[in-house]
């Protein structure tokens, strides 16, 4: 069997898009930012900057300008997020996130304060890329306030930490971050939550069952407590039945006797017990549907009177 391969193609350029803006040179190639040096994209780009303040916002040529801008420092967002590439979320995510950064950053420079563009985007960048962190590596939903209480509350700790050479208490934290008790034990609640343990983590060293997982000590609901008040208010109801029924239900239940064995048992037909069955069971769960029943009053059962 032969396979027959297509010619691959070498990817084309697309083509430049005319300059709205005629005493502007055309917007650069990829292959052209590729070979640009530092020195000339930011020169470059200190003069679209000057330019884009002279156009209306809402004009071509001021997209098309800041379009270049854009592209032309996409470098710097690629840049800044290998400082990332650690972090376990995709590489794609963090440049997309750091590249609306940049695009903020190109909304917000003023070329008048005299600050270079770059000294003004890098923490911008950086901070949008650290706020989709905060934002989305939380196991569980924390408000907004609640993170930033957090980082507050565990930059506070671990400086105190350093200067007093142990654990620092709360009211240590709230007294030299000017916050309430509440709030620095808030903070450090929270903490727990964006660190959570692993349920195969083992027992910390020092305690008596060291070595065992946090699985293996999770207690799990007992079966009988769920039945709890159903048996209660279900005895005084089996107590009214006739001892024939009270039989059919005990072997059925109870002692886990098929319906053959119980015809067998009281002499009757296995269509008959199953009959006999569904309606004493019909007539059980109508009475314990009813709060008004004698199983949902505080009065005590008759025990004398319950299957043996």
């Amino acid at each position: 069997m032969s396979t027959s391969l297509k010619p691959v193609h070498a990817r084309q350029e697309p083509a430049e898009a005319p300059c709205p803006v005629p005493d502007l040179p055309p917007r650069p190639t990829e292959a052209e930012l590729r070979v640009m040096g530092k020195a000339e994209a930011r020169e470059l780009s200190d003069a679209l900057f000057r330019r884009l303040a002279a156009l209306a916002r809402e004009s071509g040529a001021y997209s098309y300008v800041r379009g270049t801008i854009i592209e032309l420092n996409m470098p710097l967002v690629r840049f800044i997020a290998a400082r990332f590439r650690h972090r376990p979320e995709d590489m794609d995510d963090i440049l997309q996130v750091g590249t609306v950064g940049l695009i903020k950053a190109v909304d917000g420079y003023d070329p008048g304060r005299g600050a270079e563009f770059v000294t003004y985007a890098i923490p911008t960048i950086a901070g949008e890329i650290k706020r989709f962190f905060r934002d989305t590596s939380w196991p569980v939903h924390v408000p907004r306030g609640m993170q930033e209480l957090y980082l507050t509350v565990a930059r506070g700790s671990d400086r105190l930490e350093q200067e007093l050479g142990r654990l620092p208490h709360p009211e240590e934290i709230a007294e030299d971050l000017h916050l309430t008790v509440e709030e620095a034990t808030e903070g450090l609640v929270a903490g727990r939550v964006y660190h959570p343990d692993s349920l195969d983590a083992l027992r910390n060293q020092d305690t008596d069952e060291t070595g065992s997982a946090m699985l293996d000590r999770l207690g799990s609901c007992d079966p009988g407590i769920e039945l709890a008040d159903f048996r209660t208010a279900v005895r005084p109801l089996l107590a009214e039945l006739p001892e024939r029924e009270q039989t059919m239900l005990k072997l059925r239940f109870w002692d886990g006797w098929t319906q053959s064995q119980i015809a067998d048992r009281i002499g009757v037909s296995q269509m008959h017990v199953s009959r006999l069955l569904d309606g004493t069971l019909t007539r059980l769960r109508e009475q314990l549907e009813n709060e008004d029943a004698p199983g949902w009053q505080d009065d005590e059962p008759d025990e004398s009177r319950q299957p043996q």
